[in-house]
């Protein structure tokens, strides 16, 4: 039987004259998702996408998977194409829902007669397959208030289209349709995170991680590039920014209030990152801070640090917590990667009284000694980049 997946989209719907654009990158998107699993062809009607394999051996169960991931979709199906006509819905109906209707207990039919020409109503084709299904499965029940599978019967405009309900996708928007923004990854649980919550508001990402070797370790590296390869998963290729830091971090330590360390390290971190950023014409940075949740997050200390960038900073995690953070990174399998105990550089130089509500000027002045415009010029002059995607860090032919 031929198959197809039909995809729903949410909120571009609401996107007016400019849905088409959106559109367009989402199914550009979905090429570059399937590419390696066989030739597709993906056109829309009525409010749909329909993907269609090429060829014979594509692989549906891998194809919904990465569908799953794909920003923008509401909802998709993988379904079964019939002729329009009941004999042949009849005929298919009993046969590919068979794995799904063998072990449940109770289903119901619904229908959508997108076709208005179509020979039957709605609740006519409803009866007609539930009755061939029940002729065909004896132990259902028909249950339309809570039933265990939803059989759909969909008329539409080349085809009708019958399978088991739709699965609900990642929503949001494509990625693309919002601009590129540049995400300061540390390892923790937070920051990859933030870095999906942005991708799903249809951002391109870049990454920027600060390394501080010998105080931090080659595994703390890698960390970071698994987290990234499980967030590109849903976003696509990730540009990640290698940003040597130690030597700053020796500076600050020489030569600054202990008390002020965190701050005037996070502003170094904010001032390098955002030429970083302008280089590769990132719009904003996006972080994982959550407001009051350690000593770097109070509103004085965010202001602080934000007070050494021009361009935006976006704190998608700001009025979250802990707990809801958690539950995210569990979701999208980050979690038992960020608690791996490998020491990230904003563990390095931790003071043990960090100051939590600096003044205005305070920060300036515990910074005076050092040669800021120096360290972060040399800092972001040895910066280096490799790709990650999902499968992890590219080859080095393919980082150029």
């Amino acid at each position: 039987m031929k198959e197809v997946i039909l995809i729903k989209d949410g909120e571009l719907a609401l996107k007016g004259l400019n849905r088409r654009n959106f559109e367009s990158i989402m199914t550009g998107n979905i090429r570059r998702r399937l590419r390696d699993l066989g030739g597709v062809q993906i056109r829309r009607a009525q409010s749909t996408l329909y993907i269609e394999p090429l060829h014979d051996d594509f692989d549906f169960e891998e194809a919904l998977e990465r569908v799953s991931r794909i920003f923008g979709i509401a909802g998709f199906s993988r379904a079964c194409v019939c002729e329009k006509n009941m004999a042949d819905i009849l005929g298919k109906a009993p046969e590919y829902l068979r794995e799904t209707l063998k072990n449940a207990k109770t289903f119901k039919v619904e229908a959508k007669r997108a076709d208005k020409r179509f020979e039957l109503k709605s609740p006519e084709i409803c009866r007609e397959v539930g009755g061939v299904l029940l002729g065909a499965y004896p132990h259902l029940k028909v249950d339309v208030h809570n039933p265990d599978i939803v059989v759909m019967v969909e008329i539409r405009d080349y085809a009708a289209y019958l399978h088991a309900g739709q699965i609900h996708g990642a929503g949001g928007l494509p990625v693309g349709t919002a601009g590129h923004a540049a995400i300061l990854i540390s390892g923790g649980i937070d920051s990859p995170v933030a870095a999906w919550t942005m991708a799903k508001r249809g951002l391109t990402l870049d990454a920027i991680h600060f390394a501080s070797p010998p105080y931090t370790s080659p595994r703390a590296e890698l960390k970071v590039k698994t987290l990234l390869s499980k967030v590109a998963r849903y976003s696509g290729i990730i540009r990640l920014w290698m940003v040597p830091f130690t030597e700053i971090q020796e500076k600050i330590g020489e030569n600054c209030p202990e008390d002020y360390f965190t701050l005037i390290m996070r502003r170094m971190m904010m001032r390098i990152a955002e030429r970083v950023a302008s280089k590769n014409n990132c719009l904003a940075l996006i972080t994982g801070e959550s407001l009051g949740q350690v000593a770097s997050q109070t509103l004085p200390a965010i202001a602080a640090t934000d007070s050494v960038t021009s361009i935006p900073v976006l704190r998608p995690l700001i009025g979250m917590d802990k707990e809801e953070i958690v539950r995210i990174s569990k979701a999208i399998d980050t979690f038992e990667t960020s608690i791996l105990p490998y020491e990230d550089c904003c563990t390095v130089f931790t003071p043990k009284h960090p100051h939590t509500k600096p003044k205005p000027g305070q920060c300036e002045a515990a910074e005076e000694k050092l040669d800021i415009e120096a360290l972060v010029e040399k800092a972001v002059d040895e910066t280096y980049y490799v790709l990650i995607d999902a499968s992890g860090e590219l080859p080095p032919k393919e980082n150029s």
